[in-house]
């Protein structure tokens, strides 16, 4: 008879411990990591920028959502919300143009949340109003975790996304059905890389740099590749990574390039066969696993 299971206790960690400065961590932090929120909140982000200029204020970081092209404000705090916060936030609704907010702090007033609850009744699609909640834990020793937990939201969330996925399915053609498909199954394997959608390819962030991994479908098979975040140029990647790309080259078993990506890669197997996609998703989450440890690694450390 084998031994009992030792559990550990899971232990709630003060945020400065991970995050020293709530302009100069945090908020970085989180940019290069949105697709965390993403899955917590349910629909993908795209970075578009941060410290966003509004009047005499600066909003945290700016998004997008590929579904629909539309911008999401985020705002966080290292520390309980206050109205101040609030208050920037009604101004960047107005000053930005966009749809959908997320409020972060690790903790949020009895009538904050009440101020959001009220914003999502009284406004119509397609308003969204967010308060999440961020926690940083750990068990004994291990490596600090972040979670987030969405503790208000609007009303019918779930089933509005669910409708969204319901219409963008029956709009979609023989190859839009098929990447959606093949994404849900990959996002439902590794529910990190967030909500599923129609396109030919995804992203996640990689540390140390301006640059994402992108991860693609094809017929033949997925491929990952770098390149720079939305909006960004191809000479400012190539000077970036001109002193690491021998490094990165060497770690990660990729060609450099560089005319439009650099190091890509590929697996070469039937994308069609649903049989295949246990092994594509899981090659996939491996190779994005491993360029954002090589990146985090070199470049990262680097600094």
């Amino acid at each position: 008879m084998t031994g009992e299971t030792t559990f550990g206790t899971l232990l709630d960690v003060p945020l400065r411990e991970a995050w020293t400065h709530e302009a100069h961590r945090f908020t970085p932090w989180l940019a290069a990591n949105l697709d965390r929120l993403s899955a917590a909140i349910g629909i993908p982000l795209e970075l578009t920028g941060t410290e966003a200029r509004v009047g005499t204020f600066s909003a945290d970081i700016l998004a997008r959502n590929p579904a629909d092209d539309s911008i999401v404000l985020i705002e966080n705090q290292l520390e309980g919300s206050d109205h101040t916060h609030l208050g920037q936030i009604m101004t960047y609704l107005a000053g930005l143009d966009t749809h959908t907010m997320i409020w972060v702090a690790p903790s949020f007033r009895d009538e904050h949340l009440s101020a959001i609850r009220w914003l999502n009744e009284h406004t119509v699609d397609p308003f969204a109003f967010f308060a999440v909640r961020v926690r940083v834990v750990r068990i004994g020793d291990s490596p600090l975790a972040p979670l987030f937990e969405v503790v208000e939201r609007p009303n019918n969330w779930d089933r509005r996304l669910a409708q969204q996925r319901r219409t963008a399915e029956g709009n979609l053609t023989e190859l839009g059905q098929h990447r959606l498909e093949f994404w849900s199954h990959f996002c439902g394997r590794y529910p990190v890389y967030g909500a599923p959608d129609a396109a030919s390819s995804r992203w996640a962030a990689l540390p140390g740099t301006d640059a994402v991994v992108v991860q693609y479908l094809s017929r033949r098979g997925v491929g990952v590749f770098v390149r720079p975040r939305r909006g960004g140029s191809m000479e400012d990647l190539t000077n970036e990574l001109a002193p690491w790309l021998e490094q990165l080259t060497a770690h990660l078993g990729a060609p450099p390039g560089g005319e439009t990506s650099f190091l890509s890669q590929s697996l070469h197997i039937d994308a069609s066969t649903q049989g295949n996609w246990d092994r594509l998703a899981d090659w996939l989450d491996e190779q994005t696993r491993l360029y954002q440890a090589v990146f985090e690694s070199i470049l990262a450390c680097s600094d």
